[in-house]
């Protein structure tokens, strides 16, 4: 059993402590443009958060000044003529009371319509972040981690939920009562209002040094979150891998440092606006002692000469709080906002990263033959054909889909620097079984990549039916070519619903019979609920030779005119392959057929068997062909059947 170790150091302790924070590139206009998105689709919403929060602040301000009229005006004459006629006094309070119902009435209406924005917006962003994702080259889920992309979804987008819903209203709320607190204080004393800005310019100067700080810290702590996220995703998805490999203690090892590095951050980012709070409030507190002193000293040296009396400091004070307070809290406010601006630093990225381009304009279409002339067809007829668009003379042309697929001198690499496949030339006839063999890492499974058009190469042509695969539209290339790979994905859902996900209005019957195509319909009508047999996990009530035979069964009921079989068959049992094999014969049966297979044996049939090494093609021709030239594919098949003798 794997022992966990110590995690040294503490907070702020981690050996990265010298490594460069990231930082948000343009944090004001990355606010605009969230502020830009929220009144695009919420302008009416927005401006009755305003008008509320004006009313909200109205009815404050007006009950801290009634505070001077009520001492001056009511309870000073009372006191002075030992009067007990409480009517006039009653009656103002009544009219105070619903300028302070008004209040609590717009404060309510605010909350609600706030929660509708904030709701709203982080609905439409998380479709806009889904409907986007769908459109990235699959280049991207290539090069980041998955957990971290989930992040995204969750951590940040839970960050722009409290700055939507608390921050931004709480930034206008104090914008509005610190102008109107500000102009009632200049009206009462401008002696007392020199005093509390100075208090405010030295709570401001902590601010800005405590949210400097933090800041960069709020930044880190989002990044580090999605990193961490991605380690623990991917040590899920590869758990038996850990435990076969004994590689517990290196797992736990490489979990505290992500951990750590999160925790550094954290604590950084929360110790510094943890400390915020409670130093402004000190400072407000001695703002308020400050102007009750030299107020008092003001009123009661001589309040008729001076003008200022007991009742205009009493109202003056509780303006003290209410100023010194908006300013606390949007001290307070920055640290969230900073955080929420990380999480839409990446939640913006991910929405600004390029999608697939596509420039293709031919279609592939279901077509049959009307007077000797092929014709688009509105139902599945079993044949395709090429819908060609042409703009010069604003006429359509059909093109028989035939299969017949061709590399000419196709150079690739996932990077420029280093490339991949080099002079690749093959010529696929309709119909014919082309196989690919080599060794790892040979470039087999990268030709069929580019068949799809996953990645775009760097030199050369590929042409299916003598048409530039360019100029063919990603989804109707696609939709033309069947694919099982070497991993199979199983969705949540049924069985049948599974199966049916290569052709999503296909029919039980349909789908029963793609099943018995690929010899899966005798173990699905053992499972449980047979065809309505629910599959969570990938698929994990099911063993790996079930799940290859249901993805078979799925690129069957899709019908498409090119298979492309990636190890279709490398999970299923030498004695399960046979039966599957027939199966395959005929899925493949009058198709055009890329067949990449390590077992060698369920490749002897190809009509051209091609053989890989470092990226290049150094032979192809029949099983037999390649036998009689006794070199490298003659070394890798008499070594399997040695090895298997």
């Amino acid at each position: 059993m794997a022992e966990t170790k110590e995690i040294k150091g503490g907070p702020g302790g981690g050996a990265r402590r010298g490594m460069p924070r990231p930082k948000i590139d343009n944090p004001g206009k990355l606010f605009g443009r969230l502020m830009g998105y929220v009144f695009k689709f919420y302008p009416i919403h927005m401006l009755a958060i305003v008008v509320c929060i004006v009313l909200t602040v109205f009815s404050s301000v007006q009950g801290t000044l009634f505070t001077r009229t009520l001492i001056d005006s009511y309870i000073q004459p009372m006191l002075d003529n030992h009067s007990t006629d409480y009517g006039p006094l009653l009656g103002a309070m009544g009219r105070v009371a619903i300028f302070y119902a008004i209040g609590v009435l717009a404060a309510f209406v605010q909350a609600k319509v706030m929660i509708y924005i904030n709701q709203g917006t982080l609905r439409r962003l998380r479709e806009e972040l889904f409907v986007h994702m769908e459109s990235l080259p699959i280049k991207y889920f290539d090069t980041h981690a998955h957990g971290d992309i989930m992040s995204i979804y969750t951590n940040d987008i839970d960050a722009l939920r409290q700055m939507i819903s608390q921050s931004i209203p709480q930034l206008l709320s104090s914008a509005i009562t610190i102008v109107s607190v500000l102009a009632s204080m200049i009206v009462l004393s401008i002696p007392l209002t020199i005093v509390t800005l100075l208090m405010v310019a030295v709570m401001l100067f902590c601010s800005a040094k405590a949210t400097a700080s933090s800041g960069k810290n709020f930044v880190a702590q989002q990044k580090n979150i999605g990193e961490l996220n991605g380690f623990i995703e991917e040590m899920m998805t590869g758990q038996k891998v850990v435990k076969v490999f004994n590689h517990e203690s290196e797992a736990i090892e490489k979990f505290d440092e992500l951990n750590e590095k999160l925790c550094e951050s954290a604590f950084k980012a929360n110790a510094y606006s943890g400390a915020l709070g409670p130093i402004n409030a000190q400072l407000g507190n001695t703002s308020y002692v400050l102007c009750a002193m030299i107020g008092a000293a003001i009123a009661l040296s001589d309040s008729v000469a001076v003008g200022f009396t007991v009742g205009m400091l009493a109202s003056f004070l509780t303006f003290n709080k209410s100023f010194s307070m908006p300013i606390n809290q949007v001290s307070m406010q920055f640290n969230s906002i900073i955080m929420a601006l990380a999480g839409a630093d990446r939640i913006f990225k991910l929405l600004d990263e390029p999608g697939e381009t596509d420039d293709g304009y031919v279609m592939l279409v279901n077509s049959e033959k009307k007077d000797g002339q092929i014709v688009e067809a509105d139902h599945h007829t079993g044949h395709w054909a090429w819908k060609h668009y042409h703009k010069a003379d604003n006429t359509t042309t059909y093109q028989p889909m035939e299969g017949d697929v061709t590399f000419n001198d196709v150079d690739f690499g996932y990077t420029d620097e280093k490339m991949v496949l080099h002079n690749i030339v093959l010529h696929a006839k309709p119909g014919q079984k082309i196989a690919f063999v080599g060794s790892t890492g040979a470039g087999k499974t990268t030709i069929t990549n580019l068949i799809n058009r996953f990645y775009d190469i760097q030199d050369g042509k590929i042409r299916y039916d003598n048409i530039n695969i360019n100029k063919i539209k990603k989804a109707d290339l696609r939709r033309s070519l069947g694919i099982v790979l070497q991993d199979t994905h199983l969705f949540t859902g049924t069985v049948m619903e599974n199966i049916r996900y290569g052709k999503l209005d296909a029919t039980d019957e349909e789908v029963k019979a793609a099943a018995k195509l690929a010899n899966a319909h005798s173990f699905i009508k053992r499972l449980p609920d047979g065809y309505n047999t629910m599959l969570t996990g990938d698929g994990a009530n099911l063993s790996q030779g079930q799940r290859q035979l249901l993805a078979i069964a799925r690129a069957a009921i899709a019908d498409p005119p090119v298979l492309i079989l990636d190890e279709a068959t490398s999970s299923i049992d030498t004695r399960t392959e046979k039966i599957v094999q027939d199966g395959m014969d005929k899925l493949m049966s009058g198709r055009t057929t890329f067949v990449i297979a390590h077992r060698l044996s369920t490749v002897k049939n190809s009509d051209c068997i091609i053989v890989l090494e470092h990226g290049r093609i150094i032979e192809q021709g029949t099983h037999d062909e390649l036998i009689a030239k006794k070199q490298k594919y003659y070394q890798l098949y008499t070594g399997m059947k040695s090895e298997t003798a």
